[in-house]
Order: C-alpha cells, then sequence, then structure tokens
C-alpha cells in the first residue's frame, strides 16, 4: 500500500471563541486526487494553511512528505514547500510579467539553470495545460479560464509531489470548468503528483477526486468516493451533492 504523503490526526483550529476545525482527520496518500468539499466558511481552507504551516493549530498532528509541519522553524517550512505547488482561486498571476515570466518566476528560487534549460522547461509546462501559443502574451489578455491553465502550469514548473488547488473552478463557466477539470486529471496521471482539492463545485469534484470529503461547519460528515457519498443517509450530505 502507498505511504501516505499528508497525514492528520485530531486537528483543531480556533480563532477567538469561534472553532472552525474539529477533530479532523485525513490522510493523502501518493498518487491520489482528495477533493474536500463544503460550503463557504466551513473550514477548508483554514484546513489547508494549517497543513502548509500558514496557520498554526491548536491541537492535532500534522505530517506532510514525512515532516511535522507545526515542529518545523521557517528554513525547514520553506524546503517542505519547495516540494509543493498551489493553483490558487484568482490563478495570481503577475499582471506586469509576460506568461514566460510569470512561469520562469518560481525557477529564480531553484539551482540555477541555462537558459536553454529554462526555456524547456517553460514550453514543456505550457504544452502539458495546451497553451503552446500563448508564451509572449500578457495576463490581461488571457479569458479567464486560460490565466487558470497558466496559474496551473506554473505550479507545474518545479514538478511538485503535493499540489494544493484551491477552488479550480471558481467564476469559469461549465465547459471551462471541465476543461479545468480533465486539466487535473491529466496532471496527476502525467506527473503522479497527489493532491487536494478544495471546492464546492461538485462536478469538478466527481470528474477529478479518487476520495471525496464533505466537511460542515468544521467537522468532517463523510468520506468516500461519489457513489458512496451519493448513498449516505446524511441529510447534509445528500443536499450538498444534489
Amino acid at each position: 500500500m502507498e505511504p501516505a504523503v499528508i497525514e492528520i490526526e485530531h486537528l483543531e483550529k480556533s480563532f477567538g471563541d469561534k472553532r472552525v476545525l474539529t477533530d479532523m482527520n485525513l490522510q493523502l496518500k501518493k498518487g491520489e486526487n482528495l477533493a474536500v468539499l463544503g460550503k463557504s466558511g466551513t473550514g477548508k481552507s483554514v484546513l489547508i494553511k494549517c497543513i502548509v504551516g500558514l496557520l498554526e493549530p491548536d491541537n492535532g498532528k500534522i505530517v506532510m512528505l514525512g515532516k511535522s509541519i507545526p515542529d518545523l522553524e521557517e528554513d525547514g517550512l520553506n524546503e517542505v514547500r519547495k516540494r509543493i505547488g498551489f493553483l490558487f482561486q484568482g490563478a495570481a498571476l503577475y499582471d506586469s510579467l509576460t506568461v514566460r515570466e510569470n512561469l520562469e518566476f518560481p525557477l529564480r528560487s531553484s539551482a540555477p539553470k541555462s537558459r536553454d534549460e529554462i526555456d524547456a522547461i517553460v514550453t514543456d509546462a505550457l504544452h502539458s495545460v495546451d497553451l503552446d501559443d500563448v508564451i509572449d502574451k500578457m495576463p490581461s489578455e488571457l479569458s479567464g479560464g486560460m490565466k487558470k491553465r497558466i496559474g496551473l502550469a506554473r505550479s507545474l514548473i518545479l514538478s511538485p509531489e503535493i499540489i494544493f488547488y484551491d477552488e479550480p473552478t471558481t467564476g469559469l463557466d461549465p465547459i471551462t470548468s471541465r476543461e479545468i477539470s480533465k486539466l487535473i486529471l491529466d496532471v496527476q496521471k502525467k506527473h503522479n503528483a497527489s493532491s487536494i482539492i478544495i471546492t464546492h463545485d461538485v462536478e469538478c469534484a466527481r470528474i477529478t477526486s479518487n476520495r471525496m470529503m464533505v466537511i460542515h461547519e468544521g467537522v468532517c460528515i463523510g468520506e468516500g468516493t461519489f457513489d458512496e457519498l451519493a448513498k449516505s443517509d446524511n441529510e447534509n450530505i445528500r443536499a450538498f451533492l444534489g
């Protein structure tokens, strides 16, 4: 059995007297796509921030790539973060840089490379999201779906072992959403990356995930494949899956 690349046990997080995560348990296996579903404000983003060390949990264990995240100093955290990729909600491209420069940006913090090596990595990343011809365009010239693809290409530049997708289809039309969802599957197959997909888009979760977790008011209320969850007796799960 593949080892877990992320292991979370009894994670709790509050802000003042507002409990956001309650006794959260999660395992992500190598090469697996896990969708974390829930309405806005249910703690999905807080969960991700705890996993990557941007927030300190109140209680619980978080182990990622063999390291206990709450116990790491900043240097250790940065080493782990080099092995993970992010696709943020708004694609988070630098508006003043061309697509090429946006994709080259993460390479500045890695081992020095020749111009030819950099060009090859950038071309390959663009090819993997089917956008070879926009390399010299500015982000303002791209559609929302294209920006999302470029954001995904940039997150692949350093060949991450784990990718976090934060609401990857928000704000996109249904056809583009489906294209992005299929792209997430392609990335999984090509790179054998493990991914956590934070979403409230049930169709995206159904297409992309091997397994799903549903969070309601900071508690995991169900876990399994889409088909398993669709048969759940839990009213909140059934309401969420429609």
